[in-house]
């Protein structure tokens, strides 16, 4: 009973320090969501052609009503650190609005408690990193109240790689030999004729 009043009493302060701020730190948030991939450690990925196969849902150990304020889950690709160092575009803050952690919607649907699972297709935009998948519970006002991600919270656990798009394909390389080898022919068949032509010159 006190661990329930505990977790409601947190609950209600999220939200007043949303409601006196205007902001959603997320610190403030409570971990409830329970997030897992079929990805494995040390894994690359190709964007544009490999899929990730995510699971989430709420942690069944909770008490019941946890969720109520729960209407919608964004599920969100993340940054890992190593991924983030030096690189203050994907830098982590505190205020959400702010934080550039988890840069690329993945998906957005009305909440469900029962667990869900969506193979996602790995968009042809994401940059090379390494990645982890995050979860948020929004309210009826859009604003995040719970989360649940796919690592530790040092996120250093269950980490994926994601190789860009390079923008070269095999067929393009093909038409590069060719266009090499039908260049150097030419050549070799214009000195060719031009030696021919000057050789019959002499003769005449």
């Amino acid at each position: 009973m006190a661990a329930r009043g505990l977790l409601l009493a947190s609950i209600y302060l999220s939200l007043l320090v949303h409601e006196c701020y205007g902001v959603t730190l997320f610190s403030s948030l409570q971990k409830t969501l329970q997030v897992t991939t079929t990805t494995k450690r040390g894994q690359v990925l190709k964007a544009g052609e490999d899929k990730v196969t995510i699971t989430w849902g709420l942690n069944q150990s909770l008490v019941a009503g946890t969720d109520s304020a729960y209407k919608t889950v964004k599920v969100q690709l993340c940054f890992a650190p190593v991924s983030q160092k030096d690189r203050a575009w994907r830098k982590t803050e505190d205020h959400l609005n702010k934080d550039k952690t988890c840069s690329f919607k993945i998906v957005e649907k009305p909440y469900n408690k029962s667990l869900q699972t969506l193979d996602w297709i790995i968009e042809s935009d994401v940059p090379t990193a390494t990645y982890f998948v995050r979860a948020y519970a929004l309210n009826a006002e859009r604003h995040e109240v719970a989360y649940g991600q796919s690592t530790n919270d040092q996120k250093t656990t269950n980490l994926f790689d994601i190789q860009a798009i390079t923008g070269r394909h095999a067929s393009l390389d093909i038409a590069s030999v060719c266009f090499s080898v039908f260049s150097v022919v030419a050549l070799f068949g214009f000195f060719f004729h031009e030696k021919r032509k000057a050789r019959m010159s002499q003769q005449k």
